[in-house]
């Protein structure tokens, strides 16, 4: 049973949540965990003045996801950074570039889940994780989020990221706010729950 972990990450924020997703995943029996990054768009120069260069050294050795990737895992759980409410460019540009698995119904079936980060709390974390869903929709995955099986997202004692739609972090207006134990023990849930249920579906 194969779990791809497919991101893409700025500052690493959602670099360190993915890991934690392949980490819970791995906790299933049987499973498969294998961690690819979506190809990035932005020229090197314009990644130099967003300070984005160092940053992304970090998960450098990751892998680029190829499409064809996509239709030999049985579950895909998705990672990306919000940008207006909505996902980052790059994931949009690889999803957009699905179009024969669609054709072919490659990912029909398939287990999809999403995690995700933003600025602040309520920079558009939960619009990001729905409107991902609608595009796991069209390609026929059976979506999955974060159940309040996870208790950590009903906290009320600190600021912190989650939701009933899937895992998330807030990086701060700065990007300095690295994801919390208490996020990534949320993501550590997703990617368990996902692969356990994917496991039963393989079956």
């Amino acid at each position: 049973m194969k779990v791809l972990v497919v991101f893409y990450s700025t500052y690493g924020h959602i670099y360190k949540m993915a890991e934690a997703v392949a980490e819970g995943a791995k906790a299933v029996a049987g499973a498969e965990v294998e961690i690819r990054r979506v190809p990035e768009t932005l020229p090197q120069d314009v990644l130099e003045k967003m300070g984005a260069v160092e940053a992304q050294k970090a998960f450098s050795h990751v892998p680029v996801c190829t499409v064809e990737e996509l239709a030999q895992a049985d579950a895909v759980i998705f990672g990306t950074p919000t940008r207006f409410g909505n996902m980052c460019g790059q994931m949009r540009q690889f999803l957009d570039a699905t179009g024969s698995l669609w054709a072919e119904g490659s990912l029909v079936g398939k287990v999809g889940s999403v995690f995700a980060s933003s600025a602040t709390q309520h920079g558009g974390q939960e619009s990001t994780l729905l409107t991902f869903h609608v595009t796991l929709l069209h390609q026929g995955f059976v979506v999955v989020g974060l159940p309040y099986a996870f208790q950590g997202q009903m906290r009320m004692d600190e600021i912190t990221g989650g939701s009933p739609y899937g895992a998330t972090t807030i990086a701060g207006g700065d990007g300095s706010r690295m994801p919390s134990e208490n996020e990534l023990a949320a993501a550590q849930f997703q990617g368990k729950h996902v692969a356990e249920i994917a496991a039963k579906l393989v079956k």
